[in-house]
């Protein structure tokens, strides 16, 4: 059964390992780590900003969401590499527009790097 909720401190080293594996793809295309692979999931998950995704192997895909004054930020989407091509990033979009929504918000802003080609192109037809 697949299940989207709120992060919580006991999912930081599983979200950790899957961010890591699902944008080490991208280290050598723009030559650093991504910002995702950077960031301070302790924090984002102590505020509320990472929705977790699981299926019947555990956390397959996260989403981190950033309340702007204008719109909801979509920081991150990840899926597992061994869950990639089930729809699962699709679902967390799908999530994401829904938070937005229930948030008041009109608008989402994805964030991703212009060498991020395989990111942008799934934005770009899935928002």
């Amino acid at each position: 059964m697949l299940a989207i909720r709120l992060a919580d401190f006991i999912d930081r080293a599983a979200i950790e390992a899957l961010v890591h594996e699902a944008y080490a793809v991208y280290v050598p295309r723009i030559g650093r780590p991504p910002a995702p692979m950077l960031e301070d999931y302790g924090a984002l998950i102590g505020n509320g900003r990472v929705h977790v995704l699981e299926d019947e192997t555990g956390i397959a895909g996260i989403v981190v969401l950033i309340p702007e004054e204008h719109a909801m930020l979509l920081d991150n989407v990840a899926v597992n590499v061994a869950a990639q091509g089930r729809g699962y990033g699709r679902m967390l979009i799908a999530f994401a527009e829904a938070m937005a929504c229930a948030a008041g918000y009109r608008t989402i802003r994805p964030f991703t790097n212009e060498r991020m080609t395989t990111a942008r192109a799934h934005l770009a037809t899935t928002l």
